[in-house]
């Protein structure tokens, strides 16, 4: 049975103690289990030794814990001593030193310049916006209705470029047909290096790396121009996250540094601030179409709330049950589904010494189907987020945004942006699964939907 360690750093220390886990003989079929298929193996290694697992995995030893008691203490207790571990220091290469892979006084500045625009105010004005975009996907849908499958996927993703560019950069992303086909490339050489466990040199002439570098140079001259544009052309308030780096960077002297600056954080940016979304979006019209009794019960919900008209910001607090279904779907396939850290010091976590330079792994796709906290884990059923049943759960049991200093500062426009969607959608729409489509996860930087998520449509009436 898992157990309920409790994480109490150096207070609870037990020399001696070791952590269980696969043998170092397994290390070989280890390591090729975890390249075909990552969430079997973590989930399997929780049932079989506990809530704190070792896995070897070649030359490196990494610490898997299992708890939210854990998860509260690595990442909201003692954070600073948890560095960004293995898997995003390896995707510096394809990402660079943006807010995801950056530490210490660089990332502190880095959150200070685009924080101002996720305030709440700001974030509620964008609701129109996003309202527009959704409207825009349902008139695409509706023309393939009756017809033959559509990419969902594929679709979420140009949404939500759509509605990142419109409410962080006030740009215009669509006139950029290649960017989704780029970050698709940066996500798979990321994922490489990461189950690599090594820097592979990107001169290798493996398919993977000369994609990657062809979608690296993309990105860097999407950027570049993104940026020039908005130099030459600032907007009236500034506030804008485009802007903002404008401004942030430009205060550099040296031009080279300027322009990586730039293009680290807005490639940095944009891919996190489109895929976790479109992937939550990707999952949750899956999940419905399985469902079809929550289906009727979220579309009830939009008819009723938004009538015949667009979203509004006020709307919001009313689509309670697609809020539900939202927080289900985040519990099932969170986006940010692992979350890598390096103990810079000597700690304990759980009763267990981890020391300094350990690489240290929480999981929110394992935590969030534990089963001494969630009854029947597997199971899709919204009601859980009921805030009477929610509230007999402990905080870290659920951490879709992470949590901490470094929790995800886009959580409320992401949410916002999937409550919407979902309920415009759902009103109008019914989605289907292709029939005979096999749907598998597929662990990236983001949890998403492997090979796309083929879908028929129908009207909802």
């Amino acid at each position: 049975m898992p157990s309920t360690w409790r994480a109490r750093g150096h207070r609870a220390r037990t020399p001696g103690r070791v952590l269980p886990g696969p043998p170092r003989r397994a290390t070989l079929n280890l390591l090729a289990s975890m390249a075909r298929d990552r969430l079997s193996v973590m989930t399997s290694v929780t049932r079989r030794y506990g809530d704190a697992v070792r896995l070897r995995l070649g030359p490196k030893s990494l610490h898997f814990f299992n708890h939210p008691d854990h998860a509260k203490y690595v990442l909201a207790d003692n954070p600073g001593n948890y560095v960004k571990g293995i898997g995003l220091t390896h995707a510096k290469r394809a990402l660079g030193d943006g807010l995801l892979t950056s530490e210490g006084e660089l990332w502190k500045a880095q959150r200070k310049t685009i924080q101002p625009a996720f305030q709440a105010k700001r974030i509620a004005g964008k609701t129109e916006a996003i309202a527009q975009e959704a409207e825009g996907l349902v008139t695409r849908l509706r023309k393939h209705a009756g017809g033959g499958p559509v990419d969902i996927r594929e679709e979420m993703t140009g949404l939500t470029l759509g509605v990142l560019g419109r409410s962080l950069l006030d740009a215009d992303l669509s006139v950029y047909e290649s960017i989704g086909d780029s970050f698709e490339a940066v996500q798979d050489q990321a994922m490489f290096e990461m189950m690599s466990l090594s820097a592979v040199p990107t001169w290798v002439p493996l398919p993977k790396q000369r994609r990657f570098r062809r979608a690296r140079a993309e990105l860097d001259r999407i950027v570049a121009r993104l940026a020039e544009e908005r130099a030459a052309n600032p907007t009236s308030d500034g506030g804008d996250v485009l802007s903002r780096l404008v401004e942030a960077t430009g205060r550099e002297s040296e031009a080279r540094v300027r322009a990586q600056r730039m293009r680290d954080e807005l490639v940095t940016l944009l891919l996190a601030g489109h895929d976790t979304t479109a992937s939550t979006l990707s999952w949750t019209f899956y999940l419905l179409d399985r469902h079809p009794e929550v289906w009727e019960r979220v579309h009830a919900e939009a008819v009723e709330v938004l009538g015949d008209g667009p979203p509004s910001y006020e709307d919001l607090h009313r689509l309670s049950y697609t809020t539900m279904v939202l927080q289900e779907v985040m519990r099932l396939y969170p986006a940010v589904w692992l979350l890598p850290r390096k103990a810079r010091t000597a700690d304990e976590i759980g009763g267990y010494p981890v020391p300094a330079g350990a690489e240290v792994l929480l999981c929110p796709y394992t935590l969030h189907r534990h089963p001494a906290f969630w009854a029947d884990p597997d199971r899709f059923d919204p009601d859980r987020f009921d805030s009477s049943r929610a509230a007999t759960r402990p905080r870290y049991a659920y951490i879709p945004f992470g949590a901490g200093p470094r929790v995800c500062v886009g959580s409320s426009l992401g949410l916002l942006e999937a409550t919407i969607v979902t309920a415009y959608v759902a009103r109008e729409l019914r989605l289907a699964t292709a029939p005979g489509y096999q749907v598998r996860p597929e662990p990236m930087l983001t949890l998403r939907v492997r090979g796309g998520l083929p879908m028929t449509v129908q009207p909802a009436g």
